[in-house]
């Protein structure tokens, strides 16, 4: 199985070169590793021309149309059977991450993708959060699955189609309303440490807000998704207050980070 991995960038090179390192000390290489690059000046660009780079790296410099019409340009680029959206500032959580994720693949073939967990910043804590993906709860939102975490064949691009160029922060969570009823795997180990400063975090309400929006394209209104939001946006507000971090601290040390 030949593992492609797809980074986007902005004007970000030190964080580019996190997420390289996480890629190059794996104990199983990728296949290929293609480097998006939409940056407005010419910093990243300069690094990778002028500094040795893998043979399995490959780099395209041009301005885009946003995170989705960049990860567009890496998919179409892509010549692997799996693809991992790793974006600049994630980095793969430990040495043998692609080489568990290629071992699952190979166990189960007919999965057609895959997930795990992920270590990320809630309340000011480091916690590894992630469940295994239930379509029954798909109007939770990405709850439990993350894109840093998904190894997705490339046939499921090819039947499902790309990434909505129209959606600015929820194109992740629409693709996967579209490949809800495919066969997975879910690896029980941390794959992926995630990058707070995302815009998916920055702008944490406006991404929940068309991530709604989403929703109700593909399955229409529901209660549910309604009392889910209220309850998100509860949360959202309580853990910027020092009162919801230390109740989120609570949380944390009685194991329950991940319920």
């Amino acid at each position: 199985m030949l593992v492609t991995i797809v980074t986007i960038c902005f004007n970000n090179l030190d964080e580019l070169i996190d997420t390289c390192s996480s890629i190059d000390t794996q104990s199983v290489t990728p296949y290929e590793h293609w480097i998006i690059d939409g940056s407005t000046n010419k910093d990243i660009y300069h690094y990778l021309e002028t500094n040795p780079q893998p043979e399995y790296r490959k780099w395209l410099c041009e301005l885009d149309e946003g995170i989705a019409d960049a990860f567009n340009k890496g998919i179409q680029r892509a010549t692997g059977d799996v693809i991992l959206l790793l974006n600049s500032g994630d980095t793969l959580y430990d040495k043998t991450v692609l080489q568990d994720v290629t071992i699952a693949f190979k166990t189960q073939p007919d999965a057609k993708w895959l997930h795990g967990k992920l270590y990320t910043l809630r309340g000011d804590l480091w916690v590894t959060v992630g469940k295994p993906f239930d379509f029954a709860k798909l109007y939770r939102g990405m709850r439990g699955v993350f894109h840093p975490t998904m190894f997705v064949k490339t046939e499921l691009y090819k039947k499902h189609g790309l990434y909505n160029k129209q959606l600015k922060m929820a194109m992740d969570y629409d693709f996967l309303c579209r490949i809800g009823k495919e066969p997975f795997i879910f690896l029980d180990r941390t794959i992926s440490r995630f990058d707070s400063k995302g815009i998916s975090s920055t702008r944490y309400l406006d991404a929940m807000k068309e991530a709604n929006r989403v929703y109700r394209s593909h399955y229409g209104y529901t209660l549910m998704q309604t009392i889910w939001t209220w309850r998100l946006t509860l949360l959202h507000v309580l853990l910027q207050s020092p009162v919801g971090k230390f109740l989120y601290r609570i949380k944390v040390a009685l194991g329950l980070a991940n319920a």
